[in-house]
Protein backbone atom coordinates (compact mmCIF):
# COMPACT_ATOMS: atom_id res chain seq x y z
CA UNK A 1 0.00 0.00 0.00
CA UNK A 2 1.72 3.16 -1.13
CA UNK A 3 1.32 6.54 0.46
CA UNK A 4 1.38 8.26 -2.92
CA UNK A 5 -1.77 8.66 -4.96
CA UNK A 6 -2.14 7.63 -8.58
CA UNK A 7 -3.65 10.61 -10.41
CA UNK A 8 -3.39 9.08 -13.87
CA UNK A 9 -6.51 7.02 -13.21
CA UNK A 10 -10.07 8.06 -13.78
CA UNK A 11 -10.58 7.65 -10.02
CA UNK A 12 -7.39 8.76 -8.22
CA UNK A 13 -6.51 6.25 -5.49
CA UNK A 14 -3.80 4.58 -3.46
CA UNK A 15 -5.63 1.25 -3.12
CA UNK A 16 -4.52 -0.34 -6.44
CA UNK A 17 -8.01 0.03 -7.81
CA UNK A 18 -6.92 -1.01 -11.32
CA UNK A 19 -6.18 -4.52 -9.99
CA UNK A 20 -9.83 -5.03 -9.04
CA UNK A 21 -11.67 -4.65 -12.34
CA UNK A 22 -15.15 -5.38 -10.98
CA UNK A 23 -14.81 -2.80 -8.23
CA UNK A 24 -13.29 -0.28 -10.59
CA UNK A 25 -16.20 -0.70 -13.03
CA UNK A 26 -18.77 -0.37 -10.24
CA UNK A 27 -17.18 2.85 -8.96
CA UNK A 28 -16.82 4.22 -12.49
CA UNK A 29 -20.57 3.73 -12.85
CA UNK A 30 -21.19 5.54 -9.58
CA UNK A 31 -18.97 8.46 -10.57
CA UNK A 32 -21.31 10.12 -13.15
CA UNK A 33 -24.18 9.94 -10.64
CA UNK A 34 -21.95 11.61 -8.09
CA UNK A 35 -21.06 14.39 -10.55
CA UNK A 36 -24.75 14.81 -11.36
CA UNK A 37 -25.49 15.12 -7.64
CA UNK A 38 -22.74 17.78 -7.34
CA UNK A 39 -24.22 19.65 -10.31
CA UNK A 40 -27.76 19.47 -8.89
CA UNK A 41 -27.21 20.31 -5.22
CA UNK A 42 -23.51 21.20 -4.83
CA UNK A 43 -22.29 24.82 -4.48
CA UNK A 44 -24.74 26.92 -6.46
CA UNK A 45 -23.57 28.65 -9.63
CA UNK A 46 -19.91 27.80 -9.03
CA UNK A 47 -19.25 25.27 -11.80
CA UNK A 48 -16.91 27.52 -13.82
CA UNK A 49 -14.93 29.21 -11.06
CA UNK A 50 -11.20 28.53 -10.77
CA UNK A 51 -10.70 27.99 -7.06
CA UNK A 52 -7.36 27.92 -5.22
CA UNK A 53 -7.84 24.49 -3.62
CA UNK A 54 -5.65 22.00 -1.88
CA UNK A 55 -5.72 18.47 -3.27
CA UNK A 56 -4.33 15.44 -1.46
CA UNK A 57 -1.28 14.09 -3.32
CA UNK A 58 -0.18 11.57 -0.71
CA UNK A 59 -1.28 10.18 2.65
CA UNK A 60 2.11 10.92 4.16
CA UNK A 61 1.51 13.47 6.99
CA UNK A 62 4.37 15.62 5.61
CA UNK A 63 3.63 17.28 2.30
CA UNK A 64 0.33 15.48 1.75
CA UNK A 65 -1.39 18.26 -0.16
CA UNK A 66 -0.70 20.65 -3.00
CA UNK A 67 -2.44 23.94 -3.83
CA UNK A 68 -3.55 25.06 -7.25
CA UNK A 69 -6.45 26.53 -9.19
CA UNK A 70 -9.07 23.90 -9.95
CA UNK A 71 -12.64 24.03 -11.24
CA UNK A 72 -14.63 22.26 -8.58
CA UNK A 73 -16.35 19.71 -10.85
CA UNK A 74 -12.82 18.71 -11.99
CA UNK A 75 -11.55 18.27 -8.44
CA UNK A 76 -9.71 14.96 -8.20
CA UNK A 77 -11.99 13.17 -5.77
CA UNK A 78 -10.71 9.74 -4.97
CA UNK A 79 -9.99 6.96 -2.53
CA UNK A 80 -7.11 7.43 -0.11
CA UNK A 81 -6.35 5.18 2.86
CA UNK A 82 -3.58 5.60 5.40
CA UNK A 83 -0.83 2.98 4.93
CA UNK A 84 -1.69 -0.36 6.50
CA UNK A 85 0.18 -2.28 9.18
CA UNK A 86 0.08 -6.04 8.51
CA UNK A 87 0.72 -6.69 12.22
CA UNK A 88 -2.09 -4.50 13.53
CA UNK A 89 -4.00 -6.03 16.44
CA UNK A 90 -7.49 -5.32 17.73
CA UNK A 91 -7.00 -3.27 20.88
CA UNK A 92 -10.41 -3.21 22.57
CA UNK A 93 -13.60 -5.23 23.01
CA UNK A 94 -14.18 -8.97 23.02
CA UNK A 95 -11.61 -9.60 20.24
CA UNK A 96 -8.79 -7.79 22.08
CA UNK A 97 -5.39 -9.08 20.95
CA UNK A 98 -6.65 -10.81 17.79
CA UNK A 99 -5.45 -9.72 14.34
CA UNK A 100 -7.32 -6.76 12.83
CA UNK A 101 -9.82 -7.79 10.16
CA UNK A 102 -9.08 -7.14 6.49
CA UNK A 103 -12.58 -8.31 5.62
CA UNK A 104 -15.98 -7.96 7.26
CA UNK A 105 -16.87 -10.83 9.62
CA UNK A 106 -20.31 -12.14 8.63
CA UNK A 107 -21.93 -11.60 12.05
CA UNK A 108 -20.99 -7.90 12.09
CA UNK A 109 -21.89 -7.16 8.51
CA UNK A 110 -25.21 -5.39 9.09
CA UNK A 111 -23.89 -3.25 11.95
CA UNK A 112 -20.73 -2.23 10.09
CA UNK A 113 -22.73 -1.33 7.03
CA UNK A 114 -25.06 0.80 9.12
CA UNK A 115 -22.14 2.64 10.75
CA UNK A 116 -20.52 3.35 7.37
CA UNK A 117 -23.79 4.49 5.77
CA UNK A 118 -24.62 6.82 8.68
CA UNK A 119 -21.16 8.41 8.53
CA UNK A 120 -21.28 8.56 4.73
CA UNK A 121 -24.68 10.26 4.78
CA UNK A 122 -23.45 13.25 6.79
CA UNK A 123 -20.89 14.19 4.13
CA UNK A 124 -23.15 15.01 1.15
CA UNK A 125 -25.75 16.38 3.58
CA UNK A 126 -23.47 19.21 4.69
CA UNK A 127 -22.69 20.11 1.05
CA UNK A 128 -26.45 20.35 0.44
CA UNK A 129 -26.95 22.44 3.58
CA UNK A 130 -24.23 24.85 2.43
CA UNK A 131 -25.34 24.99 -1.21
CA UNK A 132 -26.37 28.67 -1.32
CA UNK A 133 -23.72 30.18 0.95
CA UNK A 134 -21.36 31.06 -1.90
CA UNK A 135 -23.88 33.68 -3.04
CA UNK A 136 -23.39 35.68 0.18
CA UNK A 137 -19.70 35.11 0.96
CA UNK A 138 -18.16 37.89 3.09
CA UNK A 139 -14.88 37.71 1.13
CA UNK A 140 -12.95 35.72 -1.46
CA UNK A 141 -10.90 34.17 1.32
CA UNK A 142 -14.08 32.86 2.98
CA UNK A 143 -15.59 31.76 -0.31
CA UNK A 144 -12.51 29.66 -1.02
CA UNK A 145 -12.65 28.11 2.46
CA UNK A 146 -16.31 27.19 1.94
CA UNK A 147 -15.44 25.52 -1.37
CA UNK A 148 -12.50 23.67 0.20
CA UNK A 149 -14.82 22.29 2.88
CA UNK A 150 -17.34 21.30 0.20
CA UNK A 151 -14.91 19.36 -2.01
CA UNK A 152 -13.48 17.56 1.03
CA UNK A 153 -16.93 16.56 2.28
CA UNK A 154 -17.43 15.22 -1.24
CA UNK A 155 -14.24 13.19 -0.93
CA UNK A 156 -15.33 11.85 2.44
CA UNK A 157 -18.45 10.54 0.73
CA UNK A 158 -16.18 8.77 -1.80
CA UNK A 159 -14.22 7.25 1.10
CA UNK A 160 -17.35 5.63 2.54
CA UNK A 161 -18.76 4.58 -0.84
CA UNK A 162 -15.50 2.78 -1.64
CA UNK A 163 -15.89 0.70 1.53
CA UNK A 164 -19.53 -0.06 0.72
CA UNK A 165 -18.69 -1.14 -2.83
CA UNK A 166 -15.61 -3.14 -1.97
CA UNK A 167 -16.80 -4.99 1.13
CA UNK A 168 -20.61 -5.14 1.01
CA UNK A 169 -21.43 -6.45 -2.47
CA UNK A 170 -24.82 -5.66 -3.91
CA UNK A 171 -26.17 -4.22 -0.64
CA UNK A 172 -23.22 -1.86 -0.57
CA UNK A 173 -23.82 -0.71 -4.14
CA UNK A 174 -27.48 0.00 -3.35
CA UNK A 175 -26.51 1.96 -0.24
CA UNK A 176 -24.04 3.92 -2.38
CA UNK A 177 -26.86 4.95 -4.73
CA UNK A 178 -29.13 5.87 -1.82
CA UNK A 179 -26.44 8.22 -0.46
CA UNK A 180 -26.91 10.31 -3.61
CA UNK A 181 -30.72 10.17 -3.46
CA UNK A 182 -31.47 11.43 0.05
CA UNK A 183 -31.60 15.22 0.39
CA UNK A 184 -30.97 17.43 3.40
CA UNK A 185 -34.23 18.78 4.80
CA UNK A 186 -36.47 17.00 2.29
CA UNK A 187 -39.73 15.83 3.82
CA UNK A 188 -40.03 12.46 2.06
CA UNK A 189 -36.36 11.42 1.75
CA UNK A 190 -34.33 13.33 4.36
CA UNK A 191 -30.77 12.72 5.55
CA UNK A 192 -30.41 10.14 8.33
CA UNK A 193 -29.39 12.40 11.24
CA UNK A 194 -31.50 15.37 12.32
CA UNK A 195 -28.70 17.98 12.54
CA UNK A 196 -28.01 17.36 8.85
CA UNK A 197 -31.56 18.35 7.91
CA UNK A 198 -31.28 21.78 9.55
CA UNK A 199 -30.81 24.67 7.11
CA UNK A 200 -27.49 26.57 7.09
CA UNK A 201 -28.87 29.84 5.74
CA UNK A 202 -26.14 32.32 6.68
CA UNK A 203 -22.42 32.52 7.43
CA UNK A 204 -22.83 32.77 11.20
CA UNK A 205 -24.64 29.42 11.02
CA UNK A 206 -21.94 28.06 8.70
CA UNK A 207 -19.11 28.99 11.06
CA UNK A 208 -21.02 27.58 14.06
CA UNK A 209 -21.74 24.42 12.06
CA UNK A 210 -18.11 23.90 11.04
CA UNK A 211 -16.97 24.57 14.60
CA UNK A 212 -19.51 22.41 16.44
CA UNK A 213 -20.86 19.88 13.94
CA UNK A 214 -17.61 19.14 12.11
CA UNK A 215 -16.14 18.58 15.58
CA UNK A 216 -18.73 15.84 16.04
CA UNK A 217 -17.22 14.46 12.82
CA UNK A 218 -13.78 14.54 14.42
CA UNK A 219 -14.98 12.49 17.40
CA UNK A 220 -17.02 9.99 15.38
CA UNK A 221 -14.16 9.51 12.89
CA UNK A 222 -11.65 9.13 15.74
CA UNK A 223 -13.82 6.42 17.29
CA UNK A 224 -14.03 4.65 13.90
CA UNK A 225 -10.26 5.05 13.37
CA UNK A 226 -9.89 2.56 16.26
CA UNK A 227 -12.06 -0.05 14.49
CA UNK A 228 -11.03 -3.69 14.25
CA UNK A 229 -12.12 -3.49 10.60
CA UNK A 230 -8.80 -2.24 9.27
CA UNK A 231 -9.92 -0.62 5.98
CA UNK A 232 -12.41 1.54 7.92
CA UNK A 233 -9.75 2.55 10.47
CA UNK A 234 -7.31 3.53 7.73
CA UNK A 235 -9.94 5.44 5.74
CA UNK A 236 -11.12 7.51 8.70
CA UNK A 237 -7.55 8.28 9.82
CA UNK A 238 -6.94 10.02 6.52
CA UNK A 239 -10.32 11.79 6.67
CA UNK A 240 -9.25 13.29 10.02
CA UNK A 241 -6.34 15.06 8.29
CA UNK A 242 -8.89 16.98 6.20
CA UNK A 243 -11.47 17.43 8.98
CA UNK A 244 -9.04 19.62 10.95
CA UNK A 245 -9.34 22.36 8.32
CA UNK A 246 -13.15 22.41 8.62
CA UNK A 247 -12.97 23.08 12.35
CA UNK A 248 -10.34 25.77 11.75
CA UNK A 249 -12.72 27.51 9.33
CA UNK A 250 -15.41 27.54 12.03
CA UNK A 251 -13.25 28.57 14.95
CA UNK A 252 -11.39 31.34 13.09
CA UNK A 253 -14.61 32.53 11.42
CA UNK A 254 -16.40 33.08 14.74
CA UNK A 255 -13.24 34.62 16.17
CA UNK A 256 -13.14 37.19 13.35
CA UNK A 257 -16.85 38.06 13.78
CA UNK A 258 -16.26 38.62 17.51
CA UNK A 259 -13.21 40.74 16.79
CA UNK A 260 -15.16 43.00 14.47
CA UNK A 261 -18.11 43.31 16.89
CA UNK A 262 -15.79 44.21 19.77
CA UNK A 263 -14.04 46.80 17.61
CA UNK A 264 -17.38 48.52 16.85
CA UNK A 265 -18.49 48.24 20.51
CA UNK A 266 -15.34 50.13 21.52
CA UNK A 267 -15.65 52.71 18.74
CA UNK A 268 -19.29 53.45 19.62
CA UNK A 269 -18.74 52.89 23.37
CA UNK A 270 -21.90 50.77 23.57
CA UNK A 271 -23.06 47.22 24.22
CA UNK A 272 -26.64 47.99 23.16
CA UNK A 273 -27.59 45.25 20.65
CA UNK A 274 -29.93 47.63 18.83
CA UNK A 275 -27.18 50.20 18.21
CA UNK A 276 -24.69 47.53 17.21
CA UNK A 277 -27.15 46.07 14.74
CA UNK A 278 -27.74 49.51 13.29
CA UNK A 279 -23.95 49.72 12.82
CA UNK A 280 -24.14 46.46 10.85
CA UNK A 281 -22.40 44.03 13.20
CA UNK A 282 -23.64 40.97 15.09
CA UNK A 283 -24.14 41.66 18.81
CA UNK A 284 -22.64 39.17 21.27
CA UNK A 285 -25.98 38.02 22.83
CA UNK A 286 -27.11 36.95 19.35
CA UNK A 287 -23.88 34.98 18.94
CA UNK A 288 -24.56 33.31 22.27
CA UNK A 289 -28.02 32.23 21.09
CA UNK A 290 -26.59 30.78 17.88
CA UNK A 291 -23.92 28.99 19.92
CA UNK A 292 -26.63 27.51 22.21
CA UNK A 293 -28.54 26.24 19.19
CA UNK A 294 -25.63 24.67 17.31
CA UNK A 295 -24.09 23.11 20.41
CA UNK A 296 -27.34 21.50 21.55
CA UNK A 297 -28.25 20.19 18.10
CA UNK A 298 -24.74 18.74 17.73
CA UNK A 299 -24.55 16.95 21.08
CA UNK A 300 -27.74 15.13 20.09
CA UNK A 301 -25.73 13.56 17.25
CA UNK A 302 -23.92 11.32 19.74
CA UNK A 303 -27.17 9.39 20.26
CA UNK A 304 -28.99 8.20 23.36
CA UNK A 305 -27.07 8.38 26.66
CA UNK A 306 -27.86 4.71 27.26
CA UNK A 307 -27.54 2.54 24.21
CA UNK A 308 -27.29 -1.23 23.77
CA UNK A 309 -26.03 -0.52 20.24
CA UNK A 310 -23.09 1.47 21.60
CA UNK A 311 -22.23 -1.49 23.87
CA UNK A 312 -22.51 -3.90 20.95
CA UNK A 313 -20.39 -1.74 18.63
CA UNK A 314 -17.66 -1.52 21.25
CA UNK A 315 -17.64 -5.12 22.43
CA UNK A 316 -17.59 -6.41 18.87
CA UNK A 317 -14.67 -4.10 17.99
CA UNK A 318 -16.52 -1.97 15.42
CA UNK A 319 -16.15 1.41 17.10
CA UNK A 320 -13.78 2.37 19.92
CA UNK A 321 -13.59 5.38 22.21
CA UNK A 322 -11.85 8.64 21.36
CA UNK A 323 -8.11 8.07 21.95
CA UNK A 324 -8.77 4.44 22.89
CA UNK A 325 -5.04 3.62 22.82
CA UNK A 326 -4.19 6.29 25.39
CA UNK A 327 -6.65 5.10 28.04
CA UNK A 328 -5.46 3.16 31.05
CA UNK A 329 -8.10 0.52 31.60
CA UNK A 330 -8.77 -3.01 30.41
CA UNK A 331 -10.37 -1.84 27.10
CA UNK A 332 -13.26 -4.22 27.69
CA UNK A 333 -15.12 -2.24 30.35
CA UNK A 334 -17.17 -5.10 31.76
CA UNK A 335 -18.35 -4.31 35.26
CA UNK A 336 -17.40 -0.63 34.97
CA UNK A 337 -19.92 2.19 35.35
CA UNK A 338 -20.35 5.75 34.12
CA UNK A 339 -22.55 8.59 35.34
CA UNK A 340 -25.36 9.85 33.15
CA UNK A 341 -27.91 12.57 33.81
CA UNK A 342 -31.62 11.97 33.97
CA UNK A 343 -34.66 13.90 35.08
CA UNK A 344 -36.38 12.79 38.27
CA UNK A 345 -39.27 14.74 39.86
CA UNK A 346 -38.37 17.91 37.99
CA UNK A 347 -34.68 17.72 38.97
CA UNK A 348 -31.58 16.60 37.10
CA UNK A 349 -29.91 13.72 38.89
CA UNK A 350 -26.86 11.62 38.08
CA UNK A 351 -26.96 7.88 38.14
CA UNK A 352 -24.44 5.15 37.44
CA UNK A 353 -25.07 2.91 34.44
CA UNK A 354 -22.90 0.15 32.96
CA UNK A 355 -20.12 1.92 31.06
CA UNK A 356 -20.57 -0.22 27.97
CA UNK A 357 -24.12 1.10 27.62
CA UNK A 358 -22.98 4.69 28.25
CA UNK A 359 -20.32 4.91 25.52
CA UNK A 360 -22.29 7.51 23.55
CA UNK A 361 -22.24 9.64 26.68
CA UNK A 362 -18.50 9.06 27.15
CA UNK A 363 -17.88 10.31 23.59
CA UNK A 364 -20.29 13.24 24.12
CA UNK A 365 -18.43 14.27 27.30
CA UNK A 366 -15.07 14.12 25.49
CA UNK A 367 -16.60 16.25 22.74
CA UNK A 368 -17.95 18.81 25.23
CA UNK A 369 -14.49 19.23 26.82
CA UNK A 370 -12.99 19.82 23.39
CA UNK A 371 -15.72 22.32 22.40
CA UNK A 372 -15.24 24.37 25.54
CA UNK A 373 -11.57 24.88 24.60
CA UNK A 374 -12.43 26.86 21.46
CA UNK A 375 -15.12 28.88 23.22
CA UNK A 376 -12.48 29.92 25.75
CA UNK A 377 -10.26 31.07 22.87
CA UNK A 378 -13.17 33.21 21.60
CA UNK A 379 -13.51 34.68 25.09
CA UNK A 380 -9.85 35.70 24.96
CA UNK A 381 -10.68 37.91 21.96
CA UNK A 382 -13.49 39.60 23.92
CA UNK A 383 -11.27 39.95 26.99
CA UNK A 384 -8.48 41.51 24.95
CA UNK A 385 -10.95 44.12 23.73
CA UNK A 386 -11.71 44.92 27.40
CA UNK A 387 -15.38 43.93 27.17
CA UNK A 388 -17.04 42.28 30.20
CA UNK A 389 -19.01 39.61 28.32
CA UNK A 390 -18.27 35.89 28.12
CA UNK A 391 -19.65 33.26 25.76
CA UNK A 392 -20.60 29.99 27.46
CA UNK A 393 -21.40 26.49 26.35
CA UNK A 394 -24.93 25.71 27.60
CA UNK A 395 -25.66 22.87 30.01
CA UNK A 396 -25.78 19.50 28.31
CA UNK A 397 -29.46 19.02 29.20
CA UNK A 398 -30.43 22.25 27.41
CA UNK A 399 -32.63 21.90 24.29
CA UNK A 400 -32.11 18.15 23.85
CA UNK A 401 -34.17 16.00 21.51
CA UNK A 402 -32.49 12.61 21.91
CA UNK A 403 -31.93 10.25 24.83
CA UNK A 404 -33.08 10.48 28.44
CA UNK A 405 -33.06 14.30 28.43
CA UNK A 406 -35.16 14.66 25.27
CA UNK A 407 -37.89 17.26 25.49
CA UNK A 408 -36.99 18.34 29.01
CA UNK A 409 -37.25 22.09 29.60
CA UNK A 410 -33.87 23.15 30.99
CA UNK A 411 -32.25 26.59 31.04
CA UNK A 412 -28.75 27.11 29.59
CA UNK A 413 -27.44 27.11 33.18
CA UNK A 414 -28.95 23.67 33.82
CA UNK A 415 -32.07 24.56 35.82
CA UNK A 416 -35.22 22.56 35.06
CA UNK A 417 -37.90 25.14 34.20
CA UNK A 418 -41.65 25.09 33.68
CA UNK A 419 -43.23 25.18 30.24
CA UNK A 420 -44.34 28.75 30.99
CA UNK A 421 -40.84 29.93 31.93
CA UNK A 422 -39.37 28.20 28.86
CA UNK A 423 -41.86 29.94 26.58
CA UNK A 424 -41.16 33.29 28.24
CA UNK A 425 -37.37 32.98 27.96
CA UNK A 426 -36.70 30.87 24.87
CA UNK A 427 -36.17 34.07 22.86
CA UNK A 428 -33.18 34.92 25.11
CA UNK A 429 -31.78 31.40 24.79
CA UNK A 430 -32.20 30.37 21.14
CA UNK A 431 -32.10 32.40 17.91
CA UNK A 432 -35.45 34.06 17.18
CA UNK A 433 -36.94 34.64 13.74
CA UNK A 434 -35.86 38.29 14.15
CA UNK A 435 -32.28 37.23 14.92
CA UNK A 436 -32.16 35.05 11.84
CA UNK A 437 -33.71 37.76 9.67
CA UNK A 438 -31.19 40.32 10.99
CA UNK A 439 -28.18 38.05 10.39
CA UNK A 440 -29.61 37.24 6.97
CA UNK A 441 -29.88 40.96 6.18
CA UNK A 442 -26.11 41.38 6.65
CA UNK A 443 -25.31 38.69 4.11
CA UNK A 444 -24.22 40.46 0.93
CA UNK A 445 -21.58 39.11 -1.40
CA UNK A 446 -18.09 40.64 -1.23
CA UNK A 447 -15.77 39.25 -3.88
CA UNK A 448 -13.10 41.86 -4.55
CA UNK A 449 -9.75 40.40 -3.40
CA UNK A 450 -8.74 41.74 0.03
CA UNK A 451 -12.18 43.26 0.77
CA UNK A 452 -14.34 41.98 3.65
CA UNK A 453 -17.97 42.43 4.68
CA UNK A 454 -18.48 44.97 7.46
CA UNK A 455 -19.51 42.34 10.05
CA UNK A 456 -16.27 40.27 9.97
CA UNK A 457 -12.56 41.08 10.39
CA UNK A 458 -9.94 39.92 7.88
CA UNK A 459 -7.89 36.87 8.96
CA UNK A 460 -4.40 37.35 10.37
CA UNK A 461 -2.88 35.45 7.44
CA UNK A 462 -3.86 34.05 4.06
CA UNK A 463 -3.98 30.46 2.84
CA UNK A 464 -0.80 28.51 2.09
CA UNK A 465 1.39 31.55 2.80
CA UNK A 466 -0.49 33.65 0.23
CA UNK A 467 -1.40 37.24 1.16
CA UNK A 468 -4.90 37.95 2.51
CA UNK A 469 -5.70 39.92 -0.67
CA UNK A 470 -4.68 37.05 -2.98
CA UNK A 471 -7.15 36.13 -5.74
CA UNK A 472 -8.47 32.92 -4.16
CA UNK A 473 -11.33 32.54 -6.63
CA UNK A 474 -11.31 33.50 -10.30
CA UNK A 475 -14.82 33.88 -11.58
CA UNK A 476 -15.08 32.32 -15.05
Amino acid sequence: MSSSINYSEKIPNNVNLSEDRTLQRALEQWQPNYLQWWQDVGPEGSQNFDVYLRTAVSVDPQGWAQFDYVKMPDYRWGIFLNPGDAERKIHFGDHLGEKAWQDVPGEYRANLRRIIVTQGDTEPASVEQQRHLGLTAPSQYDLRNLFQVNVEEGRHLWAMVYLLHKYFGRDGREEGEALLERRSGQADNPRILEAFNEPTPDWLSFFMFTYFTDRDGKFQLSALAESAFDPLARTTKFMLTEEAHHMFVGESGISRIIQRTCQVMNELKTDDPKKLREAGVIDLPTMQRYLNFHFSVTIDLFGADESSNAALFYSSGLKGRFDEGKRNDDHQLKGQTYRVLQARDGQLVERDVPMLNALNEVLRDDYIKDSVGGVERWNKVIEKAGIPFRLKVPHKAFHRNIGGLAGLKVSPEGRVVSEAEWNAKVGEWLPTDEDRAFVGSLMGRVVEPGKFANWISPPAMGINRQPVNFEYVRFG
